[in-house]
């Protein structure tokens, strides 16, 4: 190593978890080379550095060339890509399976000394979902290629910028009826920063294998959204859909998607009807955060800092209510 800081890439540095991995490497020191597909879109992340400390690197992990020149010279790599659906461009085992393959080998091969490869906790290669199995497949070939790799599977990830308590925090804005798929599969929500924390423990010990990241919390899909109900303040009537019935409403969202060129917003798909069948709770035993020394962080303590805004009047709905006491 030279005499300059240690470099960390994290690709997809810039996304909803990569960013708060950027930030942290950031702070204990580390340079932090962000590789993105489109860098004019991550400069957010520059601040969260000092003058020159991140810097941002145009590279997409399906090409071989620019995924070599983001890991060189690199003393940790972090892959943070991943999809939740596919679309025309974007497939399951191009994006979870080949490019998680490619970056391990050529991790391996430029003598990189830690990865962390970020799954989730869906991984089943025996799986009914194709999300499911393209993770458990992903996660095997980044062994296959780097054995000492780290890889963390985190149950449902909440946290500002997420796209699961939002998602129904804007739909309960504009809507009487709140409906799910899976009211009673069983979630661990995860706060984001945890798995950020989680990675820097990886990088920074003697981390290696698999580790399962689950919160303090272990709650239904309706439970979930009950909560997330109380926190913006809202009376709502939630509709649990059967899986039979979601898995057609979900093709007509996926052709409609499709027809709309992208316009009409994938928000459920078929597949992710297979995968609400399933729990998605840490197994009883299984190393987690505790073991990379990271204190799981309560829901309690993080949904009023970013739903508050969903509430009837933002965030002065207390003092608006405080005030109708007042004058009752």
């Amino acid at each position: 190593m030279s005499g300059h800081p240690p470099l960390v890439t994290i690709f997809g540095g810039s996304g909803f978890v990569g960013r708060y991995i950027a930030r942290r490497m950031a702070r204990a020191g580390w340079r932090v080379r962000v590789a993105v597909r489109r860098p004019n879109e991550a400069m957010h992340v520059l601040p969260y550095g000092e003058v020159g400390q991140i810097a941002l690197l145009q590279a997409n992990v399906r090409d071989t060339d620019s995924t070599r020149a983001a890991i060189k010279g690199a003393d940790a790599v972090v892959n943070c890509v991943g999809i939740l659906a596919e679309n025309s461009r974007q497939k399951f085992n191009a994006v979870h399976i080949e490019a998680a393959s490619r970056i391990a080998r050529i991790a391996a091969e430029e003598g990189v000394g830690k990865l962390v490869h970020l799954s989730s906790l869906s991984a089943d290669s025996e799986a009914e979902s194709d999300y499911a199995r393209s993770k458990a497949q992903g996660e095997a070939d980044v062994l296959k290629h780097f054995p000492d790799a780290v890889i963390l599977r985190p149950s449902v990830i909440f946290g500002p910028e997420d796209r699961f308590f939002n998602l129904f925090g804007t739909l309960s804005r504009y809507s009487p009826v709140l409906p799910i798929v899976g009211g009673d599969t069983r979630f661990q929500p995860v706060y984001v920063d945890d798995v950020a924390a989680a990675t820097e423990a990886a990088i920074l010990g003697e981390a290696r294998g698999i580790y399962t990241l689950g919160g303090p919390d272990v709650e239904t899909m309706r439970a979930l959204m009950q909560r997330m109900l109380r926190v913006v303040h809202r009376e709502r009537f939630i509709i649990n859909i059967p899986f039979g019935i979601a898995r057609i409403n979900a093709f007509f969202i996926e052709i409609w998607h499709k027809l709309s060129l992208g316009m009409v917003p994938l928000v459920l798909t078929r597949d992710q009807v297979k995968q609400l069948k399933v729990d998605n709770v840490v197994p009883a035993g299984a190393p987690g955060l505790e073991a990379l020394g990271v204190h799981p962080t309560s829901m309690d303590v993080v949904l009023d800092t970013y739903l508050y805004r969903f509430r009837p009047q933002g965030q002065y709905t207390e003092l608006t209510d405080s005030a109708k006491n007042l004058r009752g």
